[in-house]
């Protein structure tokens, strides 16, 4: 980074402190607005009751509680998971892979865990319970991840670059044996998979936000105490082994922490592009390339860009909801044009 670059980053407190401000904001605009619109002291007021930490006579009538706490609270929340886990993955791949392009769907994570998940949701069944979508989901990232490394090494291409061209190749491969899976699948079900496969957070339930919940708190923690190791693998495997990183060992270990993270989070919200991609660029721009920042900010600058995004979904076309991997894709190609142009 020059000098010109770093007097342009922020105080990294101030931006943290914004962001948290940004996020809370964000959420209860996410909860207030939709077919229905619920003042904002109402979805405090019913949170506060319904989590008991105050004792408030409701002035609000029983369908509005249930519309704010059974639907919109847990379909927000979801949206920050999804969104803070997408953006940790999409900005540790970047380091490992030194691909400023890299997230969970180019490097294929992304089709393997919707590969996973279809398998469940048209064949296999629930043989696991709540548990087989984002099992079998994991599974198909963890598959699509030891793919895209044996493509590598088969084809000896070693290098960062190469992986991401294996990513790529292996992507378009699994692609096509989903929809192989759509096709002889039940036809009363495939309309449901396919809008799933457009990306969307309407199933989100209280019961279910257990699982992205662990999944983005424990590897998110790892990858951020990864952060020195992400550091110098964003300078060079040869740097970086002079330090003492088994590379090769390393870069597995995120493939495969953010295959878990990204299966999990596909199978609850169906395939979510390019978050991964913009907003560990954004968060650079905002607090530098040091990784011990740029983790928890690209989480909170996640969470709050696919919450707005669901906002987007849900009042562009009310009271339908639109695909919210709709407004990411047009969000993110845009976004990808305008690295183009840059660069």
């Amino acid at each position: 980074m020059t000098n010109g670059q770093a007097r342009k980053t922020l105080p990294t407190g101030l931006v943290l402190v914004g962001c948290l401000v940004v996020l809370g904001l964000s959420l209860s605009i996410a909860i207030s607005v939709g077919a229905v619109n619920v003042p904002i002291e109402t979805v405090w007021g019913v949170f506060l009751t319904q989590t008991g930490l105050a004792d408030i006579t409701p002035n609000w009538s029983k369908g509005r509680a249930a519309i704010v706490w059974e639907i919109r609270f847990p379909r927000a929340l979801l949206a920050i998971m999804v969104g803070s886990g997408l953006a940790m993955v999409g900005a540790s791949l970047q380091a490992v892979t030194r691909n400023p392009l890299a997230d969970p769907h180019l490097l294929g994570i992304s089709s393997g865990g919707a590969f996973g998940a279809i398998l469940a949701l048209l064949h296999t069944g629930l043989f696991a319970g709540l548990l087989t979508v984002p099992l079998m989901a994991f599974l198909g990232a963890l598959m699509a991840t030891a793919l895209v490394l044996s493509v590598s090494r088969l084809t000896v291409a070693t290098s960062a670059d190469r992986l991401v061209l294996a990513g790529v190749a292996v992507s378009f491969v699994i692609m096509a044996g989903a929809n192989i899976l759509i096709f002889l699948g039940d036809p009363r079900a495939t309309h449901t998979v396919v809008f799933w496969m457009l990306g969307g957070l309407g199933l989100a339930q209280w019961s279910h936000l257990i699982y992205p919940a662990v999944i983005v708190l424990i590897c998110g923690a790892w990858l951020w105490a990864q952060a020195p190791k992400l550091n110098a693998m964003t300078v060079g495997d040869e740097t970086a082994r002079t330090l003492g990183i088994s590379v090769n060992r390393f870069r597995l270990a995120v493939f495969v922490a953010g295959a878990l993270i990204t299966g999990v989070m596909v199978a609850f919200s169906g395939l979510i592009g390019f978050v991964g991609l913009m907003v560990p660029h954004i968060v650079r721009l905002l607090v530098g390339g040091d990784y011990l920042r740029v983790l928890p900010i690209s989480a909170l600058v996640g969470g709050i860009f696919l919450l707005w995004a669901d906002i987007a979904a849900r009042t562009i076309m009310a009271p339908e909801d639109m695909p919210i991997g709709i407004v990411t894709g047009l969000v993110g190609g845009l976004f990808f044009i305008a690295m183009l142009r840059k660069s």
